[in-house]
């Protein structure tokens, strides 16, 4: 895919035409202001793709690190007592 520059996308009275419509919209104190936002909008871009770039790169080794596995306890023992009638039946009699 070939790319062209905006010289020949435009022309030269194209692009002549985009600078006097931008100085229109937005003055000539306020370029500067917006050359200025853009910049850090940029900086700050690169700066959070660099950090997120070193956090994937330090917890890559923790994510495959297995996690211990939980803490089984023993089964306790319960003793059942079953009180039996004497005709065999448990409980009480009416």
């Amino acid at each position: 895919m070939h790319f062209s520059s905006a010289a020949e996308i435009f022309g030269v009275d194209g692009i002549i035409v985009l600078v006097v419509v931008v100085l229109v919209l937005f003055g000539s104190t306020q370029i500067p202001k917006l050359a200025r936002s853009l910049g850090s909008a940029q900086k700050e871009f690169k700066k959070g793709l660099d950090e997120g770039a070193s956090e994937d790169g330090a917890s890559a080794p923790k994510a495959v690190k297995a996690a211990p596995p939980p803490a089984v306890s023993p089964p306790t023992q319960t003793t059942v007592t079953v009180e039996t009638n004497g005709d065999g039946s448990s409980g009480t009699s009416s």
